[in-house]
């Protein structure tokens, strides 16, 4: 089968599009190479071009078409119409079921044909995050301006125009290495000369180039490479051959806090901080260089080193004048930021935060020092966006707030400045501590109530505010700490904000492959706002129902509530005391002893030490005891006729299915269970 093979070349494409424009590119094709059953599709990207290769067959098999036209009594120009716009003549239609119906066998189309027709019109709906018109090529847009462009099947080129270029077997290598037109005739070749001309095409082979040839240069001196796997790609969207080196870091820039250096290093300049044996930060930075210089990179090494001092400088700068200013001075500053219109400054909000993080500390049994700790570190939170610093490097809030708090107010402090934005994604971790924890919570649950209470609530995909991100970093706080709170009080006693949380639980516990259906079922049973104490219940719940006891039991629940339901519209409800003495046979006997059992295991009131396991939150336990009524209950649906002739005994049998499902009901409702 014929190899076809696309190469787009331009100027420089931005790194953070190369990826998506190469997946744009095969999406584009794929209805050409449905056509032409394409297989082993392949796609590369780079600095200047994006490429796209397949197997596809020599044609496109012939078919026969039937489209059905319009009504035999339409008007002339129906018809007219119809006829354009499948170009047929007249004599081809024929008139059945009163349609005219147009037949056509179409005949083979050679894949270069097809590929020629096709692939303008295809290629012209490519979009970018950002395009371009230059030159004279009209209407024509690209992210960058286009310079080649090969399309060949089997090394053959298929001509065809794409704005100002039109489509050969010439491509260029590196800017200084390579520089020029280079002919190919195949992928194989393609890739083999672009190498000879110094361009690695291979977007994967280039990824792992880099960082091999960081990770040996950085062995070699006893050090490793900080992972960034972010800056790893960005970094091989800019390089063609790239060849990792090592600079020196000034040690009087080693005392700024490692995030300011290693952010400025990252952002501006594109570097990767290394790491010492124990794991610190060690006074180099490893970089990529897009040529092989004659002198082994010397000069560009010190070059680097150069812009690398004015870059942190600039830094320490900001860090020696924030210093001067501490955080509480700053507070005023903050009444001129605006948080949101119409909840108010980014004051306001921090008084807010520093009293809900005080009455969070106390309910998690702060010390007096503690619970002063989690107010004043609330109050601060937000202080460091009008520092330089922040100003400079909008993604280190809160770290500098920690960096500037500790100085002045301790570390307890700081830290809990530091960590309160967390956890920021699902790998983040989770603050940790009374002090910590009561800011973080009071942050997120200040958002969420704020913006809850003007009614800007996520709707569908849109969630300009994160609040999705803050409820589940609330639930995660909780529950990765084990706090015991009663979230409702601290939501403000809002019924939609809980359920809004407690939707954001469903999808955490779906997104782990649990069982959410266990949480509504535990959720039915009774109002219960302490996430800990909750998913203890579904844990135990679901192991329960991993059992074969457990499985039968819901099935015995389900055909319960199913007899109860019908008989119900006819007669009842059915609730009340069944008459243990009008019980005739001992399954009837057996399953309401097993009941009380139960309901006595589960429920005991506290006396002589003794508690119910479920007071005593021994769910576990609690549900092995609920699983006990399974042989009961499988013997009395299997002895026992429940719809009896006698009214009387028939109305007992309900009442006790009726306690027997509400027994049940009273641990979780197993109506909302699946399976």
């Amino acid at each position: 089968m014929p190899e076809f093979f696309l190469e787009i070349f331009s100027e420089e494409i931005p790194a953070r599009m190369q990826a998506q424009a190469a997946t744009e590119l095969e999406r584009l094709l794929t209805p050409v190479f449905a056509e032409l059953k394409a297989g082993g599709v392949k796609t590369y990207y780079g600095p200047r071009r994006i490429a796209i290769s397949a197997i596809v067959a020599a044609e496109k098999p012939g078919s026969a078409v039937e489209e059905r036209g319009p009504r035999d009594s339409a008007p002339e120009q129906a018809l007219a119409g119809f006829l354009r716009k499948h170009n047929a003549a007249r004599e081809e239609l024929v008139a059945e079921g009163g349609y005219y119906v147009l037949r056509r066998n179409l005949a083979p189309v050679a894949a270069a044909a097809l590929l020629r027709e096709t692939l303008p019109a295809a290629l012209a709906k490519f979009s970018w995050p950002k395009s371009m018109r230059w030159g004279s090529g009209g209407d024509f847009t690209w992210v960058r301006p286009l310079r080649r462009l090969i399309c060949l099947l089997d090394s053959e080129v298929i001509p065809f125009t794409l704005g100002p270029v039109t489509a050969g077997d010439e491509t260029e290598g590196h800017r200084v290495h390579g520089p020029g037109p280079v002919t190919v005739s195949s992928v194989a070749v393609w890739e083999e000369k672009l190498r000879e001309h110094y361009v690695v095409v291979n977007q994967v082979e280039r990824r792992e180039k880099i960082a091999a040839g960081m990770a040996e240069q950085a062995a070699a001196l006893g050090l490793s490479v900080a992972p960034d796997e972010g800056l790893l790609d960005e970094v091989n969207g800019l390089v063609e051959w790239p060849v990792p080196l090592i600079g020196k870091i000034d040690e009087k820039f080693m005392d700024l806090p490692p995030e300011v250096r290693e952010l400025s290093m990252k952002i501006n300049q594109k570097y990767f901080a290394l790491r010492d044996a124990s794991g610190k930060p060690a006074p180099y930075f490893a970089f990529v260089a897009n040529l092989a210089a004659d002198d082994g990179g010397k000069a560009i090494i010190a070059g680097n080193e150069r812009v690398l001092r004015a870059r942190l400088s600039d830094a320490r700068h900001f860090w020696d004048l924030d210093l001067k200013t501490p955080l509480d001075a700053l507070l005023p500053k903050l009444e001129k930021i605006t948080f949101h219109a119409k909840i108010g400054t980014q004051r306001q909000r921090a008084d807010r935060i520093a009293d809900l993080a005080a009455d969070i500390a106390t309910l998690l049994d702060g010390t007096p020092e503690q619970i002063g700790q989690a107010a004043d570190a609330g109050l601060l939170a937000k202080a460091d966006l009008v520092t330089g610093m922040v100003g400079e490097f909008p993604e280190l809030q809160g770290v500098m707030g920690g960096y500037y708090a500790t100085k002045t107010r301790g570390p307890a402090v700081g830290g809990a400045i530091r960590t309160h934005y967390q956890p920021k994604g699902p790998s983040d971790e989770v603050p940790s501590g009374i002090v910590a924890v009561s800011v973080a919570l009071a942050d997120k649950l200040d958002t969420l109530r704020a913006f809850f209470a003007i009614g800007e609530k996520p709707t569908g995909s849109g969630d300009p505010f994160a609040l999705r991100r803050c409820a589940l970093g609330v639930i995660r706080i909780i529950l990765e700490n084990g706090l015991r709170l009663n979230l409702k009080p601290l939501l403000n006693g809002d019924e939609g904000l809980f359920d809004f949380i407690i939707e954001r639980l469903r999808v955490k516990l779906r997104g782990e492959g649990k069982r959410f259906d266990v949480l509504d079922a535990v959720l039915a049973a009774g109002a219960d706002d302490d996430l800990v104490r909750l998913m203890k219940k579904v844990d135990a719940l679901g192991v329960m129902l991993g059992t074969d006891d457990g499985k039968n039991l819901l099935s015995a629940y389900k055909r319960a509530a199913n007899i109860l339901r019908i008989e119900d519209a006819k007669d009842g409800p059915h609730t009340g005391e069944p008459d243990a003495g009008g019980f005739e046979q001992a399954e009837e006997n057996e399953l309401w002893r097993a009941m009380g059992a139960v309901q006595a295991e589960l429920y005991a009131p506290l006396e002589d030490g003794k508690e119910g396991l479920l007071h005593a939150e021994q769910y576990g336990e609690a549900m092995r005891i609920f699983a006990t009524l399974r042989p009961a209950v499988d013997a009395f649906f299997e002895k026992v006729t429940v719809n009896a002739e006698l009214p009387k005994l028939r109305r007992n049998r309900l009442q006790l299915l009726a306690r027997f499902r509400d027994t049940v009901n009273q641990v979780a409702d197993f109506s909302k269970i699946e399976g």
